[in-house]
């Protein structure tokens, strides 16, 4: 239960709402208890006049009052809401109650309002003198006279109860919109790919995070500097060591034209081997370095098909090495709005992967499809083997540099894939993995999607 307060405490639009809602609330009981008492005494004060008025009207038009109490006609709906008008005695003695003298008060009583306690009842009572010294009382108990006080003065209520809840929501829907530009921007940042290191656009941001934006820009810009400066020298080095690996090939290619031993021959030809592969590693770490750092380039339609034959045509040997049938299965040719650099890159390290992982006699096919959707059309490009395959589990990670799996003895710099993976993001397509056979969970089949307009051949 801790751990789920723990987010909502944290949370600036829960605290804000909390410490708003709270000062409402506390607003409102006071402006609410203050009315209450208000509304309470008015309605006091104006039973009280209706008292006085009803003495002078009496006074006035000489109306006969005698020693019995006169129940006037009721003054609201309720039947329990009267007005009890009653001589008063010229001589201290008590007169004795009856039901036609319903109250027994003491002649001593002064003129004017006053609450006087009669056979443990509180009454509400308004003595005044007429001419020859008479006296008489207005009266009308108090519990009867708070309840209606009461009741007017619980009305004035009503609108802190219905209005107070609906500000209440009203205030939390407020507290969200306003807060809506920061989700907004942590959505734009989260959705952001990992070579997007570009500054945030700070339009239409409060004033009170635009100081925030500005600081993410600028440590954005410092990352940027430090992974371009990384990069460079990455390719600087790679560069660099190209030199000395060349001549050291050359050195072992005059060296193997010379006579020697058995043991030396084994010797020389392991050294060869591990010429080719620090110079594959280094080729791809300068392809790698080249398409992380590279800006944008104008995007001309290139034809899928016209790239599929170069990259065969390229790497045709290694896979007549192991005896791999390699071709295209799909017949309808498509542009798509790419560098051709990117997409020779793209389809060259997928085929690479494929042959060196496909065993001897294998099979490796290359497609290329359309996906018309409702408002988009997309390009689709395969490139399916019949090797081992990935695991499920083991395909989030195949995308990292210089992973390899494990049990696999091929050749290879581990960096195929990060490749792909780096120009895709670049270009706005996605990279998925599937078994080329699903049943037989065999074959690794690579899926290229491209959601850029593109352009149907009539080929």
């Amino acid at each position: 239960m801790a751990g789920a307060q723990n987010p909502l405490r944290q949370s600036l639009q829960f605290r804000l709402s909390a410490w708003v809602s709270a000062l409402l609330l506390g607003v409102a009981v006071v402006a609410g208890a203050f009315s209450f008492i208000t509304a309470f005494e008015e309605a006091n004060e104006l039973q009280d006049d209706t008292l006085r008025q009803i003495a002078a009207l009496i006074d006035r038009n000489h109306l006969p009052v005698t020693t019995a109490s006169e129940q006037l006609p009721e003054f609201a709906s309720d039947s329990d809401v009267q007005v009890v008008v009653q001589m008063l005695p010229n001589v201290r003695e008590q007169t004795p109650r009856s039901s036609a003298t319903p109250l027994r008060l003491p002649a001593e009583l002064p003129d004017g309002l006053q609450t006087v306690m009669v056979e443990d009842e509180s009454w509400r009572l308004f003595v005044t003198t007429l001419a020859a010294d008479r006296r008489f009382v207005v009266g009308q108990q108090t519990a009867v006279r708070d309840e209606t006080a009461r009741d007017g003065a619980l009305r004035t209520l009503m609108p802190f109860v219905i209005l107070i809840p609906i500000l209440l929501v009203v205030l939390r829907d407020v507290i969200r919109r306003m807060l809506k530009p920061m989700r907004d921007l942590a959505t734009e940042l989260d959705g952001r790919s990992d070579q997007d290191l570009g500054a945030l656009g700070a339009t239409g941001l409060p004033t009170e995070v635009r100081p925030f934006v500005v600081a993410i820009n600028r440590m954005l810009m410092r990352v940027e500097q430090s992974v371009s400066q990384q990069r460079r020298f990455l390719a600087d080095a790679a560069h660099e060591l190209r030199s000395p690996l060349t001549a050291l090939s050359l050195q072992a290619e005059r060296l193997a034209g010379t006579l020697m031993s058995d043991a030396a021959g084994e010797r020389l030809a392991a050294l060869r081997q591990g010429i080719r592969r620090a110079r594959l590693l280094l080729d791809q770490l300068l392809t790698l370095a080249r398409v992380q750092d590279a800006p944008s380039a104008a995007a001309t339609p290139v034809s899928v098909l016209g790239v599929f034959r170069q990259v065969i045509e390229e790497l045709h040997p290694q896979a007549t090495a192991k005896s791999i049938d390699i071709g295209v299965t799909s017949e309808e040719d498509v542009s798509i709005a790419l560098t051709e650099f990117d997409l020779q890159t793209l389809v060259r390290n997928l085929v690479d992967n494929a042959i060196k992982y496909t065993p001897v006699r294998g099979r490796v096919d290359l497609a290329v499809g359309v996906d018309v959707g409702v408002s988009v059309r997309e390009v689709v490009v395969q490139v399916s083997d019949s090797g081992p395959g990935i695991a499920p589990e083991a395909r989030a990670r195949v995308f990292e540099p210089f992973h390899r799996l494990l049990g696999n003895d091929e050749i290879g710099s581990g960096l195929g894939l990060s490749i792909v993976k780096a120009i895709a993001d670049r270009c706005g397509a996605t990279v998925a993995l599937d078994y080329t056979d699903v049943a037989r969970s065999t074959g690794l089949r690579v899926t290229l999607t491209f959601s850029r307009p593109v352009e149907l051949d009539s080929t």
